[in-house]
């Protein structure tokens, strides 16, 4: 099953791989492990993500949605070093090495967990994802609409979605699905993929 590594760390050994990869303006060594998504570096979409948004807020809390082994909270963590930022995944070895990988490079401002183990009441200033579309429709709107509301007053989202796998209607369906008091736009086009930004407005 294609998005099998999305729900489940594989039983048995947990071998960690090698991995160098550009993060932040600077080369990092760190681990991956077969079993999670994009085990061998960052993927395409990541890597537009990364490179097409704005820096995040430099204070405050930060969330990554689908951590993955960590280069979308290890990144947010290097540049805004007084946040705090949350990485959450439901593969447990997801959550190992993000926090592994945080460690490696002495970024105390990392927390990896399940998402129900992050705090309800905590509002997030920005939010960066490459969300897992491939999990299925309802399952992708379940975990936007879990999340994206938890944006704090003039708060913003950014999300990399592929054009071919519904990056247009998603954006439509954000806009009908959350309140007023967010809009959501197209930002950019780059290659096969669209940054999709929400933004919560200030009271």
């Amino acid at each position: 099953m294609e998005s099998a590594h999305y729900f489940n760390a594989p039983a048995g050994p947990f071998p960690r791989k090698p991995l160098t990869v550009e993060l932040a303006g600077a080369t990092r060594r760190l681990h991956s492990s077969p079993g999670i998504f994009s085990p061998d570096g960052i993927d395409k979409g990541t890597v537009i993500l990364l490179d097409e948004v704005p820096p995040p807020a430099a204070q405050g809390n930060l969330l990554d949605i689908g951590c993955g082994w960590g280069p979308v909270a290890l990144t947010m963590a290097l540049m805004s070093p007084e946040a705090h930022v949350y990485a959450v995944d439901v593969n447990d070895r997801c959550i190992t090495l993000t926090n592994e990988n945080a460690a490696a490079l002495e970024l105390g401002n990392v927390t990896a967990s399940q998402p129900d183990d992050v705090d309800p009441s905590i509002r997030f200033d920005t939010i960066w994802s490459n969300p897992p579309i491939r999990i299925g429709k309802a399952e992708l709107h379940a975990l936007l609409l879990k999340w994206l509301p938890r944006l704090a007053p003039g708060g913003e989202a950014w999300l990399v979605v592929q054009k071919n796998l519904g990056s247009d209607s998603l954006q439509r369906w954000l806009a009908e699905e959350l309140d007023e008091s967010f809009t959501v736009t197209r930002e950019s086009t780059a290659k096969s993929f669209r940054i999709l930004k929400v933004r919560k407005a200030n009271p």
